[in-house]
């Protein structure tokens, strides 16, 4: 599950303010002076742990130290601990880099959390010409990236082991695109299809290619680009014409081989016109199977044809 904006802003907001003291703050004091967190003590306790270990998980450096006579704990982030060194930007590149930051809204401000490392606010006053949907396992694969290591998820019931190569938006999600160890080859997962945890490996496990782009490898899907409710359909492809699917659907879809050789391949679809298009250019050598709705739209489409 997707944190919601509040969450999102109240974590951003429980950052700024371990940045902003000069002196270790107790977890009431954090609770009270953050909004979003529940009133009762054990509820708004949970979310402040749980808010303290994504914060770590990203890599902040959250210190504690013991306040009075020991039986208190307090925190706070010492900027010159999570504050990256003086890039040396020019006034333009401060400003290019703001407006990047306010272009691009992820879930709500926590794209804002990037001018905070590097000691800059972003214009909390500019609307984002673009959103993307803030995604768990995202955190862990900038971390993968970050340290070259190895990570190993489950992504349509399979367990994958990927080089974490590189990651990028496409059509309003976020994919995260490497080096497929079981299958040696270069391969795009959408990170919002990722099953549970994303474990990491050792760091300085590979080297990225210094030529790589991660968009080379994320396809335009025009079955995908649709406005309508996302929805899986099956098609069923003659066993001389699996091969051409294979190649042309990738990871995209999930591929069951039948006795015969024929293969049962199902795909997420969001555009029903793209699919059908898609459908039709293996002529008579693919059958929709599934959902009906979906069949039903190729048949009259075929029928329209025909007369």
């Amino acid at each position: 599950m997707t944190d919601s904006p509040s969450r999102v802003e109240r974590v951003l907001n429980l950052l700024a303010l371990l940045l902003d003291t000069r002196v270790p703050i107790t977890r009431e004091e954090l609770v009270r002076e953050v909004s979003g967190y529940p009133p009762q003590v054990s509820a708004y306790r949970r979310a402040f742990e749980r808010d303290k270990e994504v914060l770590r998980g990203m890599g902040v450096p959250i210190t504690t130290e013991q306040l009075g006579d020991g039986t208190e704990i307090g925190y706070r982030v010492k900027p010159e601990d999570y504050y990256l060194p003086d890039l040396d930007l020019t006034a333009d590149e401060t400003a290019a880099l703001r407006v990047a930051v306010s272009a691009i809204s992820l879930g709500n401000q926590s794209g804002q959390g990037a001018l905070m490392k590097l000691g800059e606010f972003g214009d909390a006053g500019a609307a984002p010409i673009a959103s993307l949907p803030l995604v768990p396992a995202l955190a862990t694969f900038f971390e993968a990236f970050r340290r070259r290591a190895v990570a190993t998820f489950t992504h349509r019931g399979t367990t994958r082991r990927l080089e974490v190569w590189g990651l990028s938006s496409k059509r309003g999600h976020w994919y995260v695109v490497g080096r497929d160890l079981d299958r040696d080859a270069i391969r795009a997962f959408r990170a919002d299809r990722i099953e549970g945890d994303v474990d990491l490996g050792p760091p300085n496990a590979f080297e990225t290619p210094a030529d790589f782009r991660p968009d080379d490898h994320i396809e335009d899907r025009p079955w995908m680009m649709g406005n309508s409710a996302p929805v899986t359909v099956c098609l069923l492809v003659d066993a001389d014409h699996a091969a051409g699917a294979r190649a042309e659907l990738g990871n995209e879809a999930t591929f069951t081989e039948r006795s015969n050789g024929d293969v049962e391949v199902e795909l997420t679809i969001t555009s029903r016109g793209a699919f059908v298009n898609f459908a039709l250019g293996f002529l008579d050598h693919a059958e929709v199977l599934s959902p009906p709705e979906v069949r039903d739209e190729m048949i009259a489409w075929l029928e329209r044809a025909a007369r």
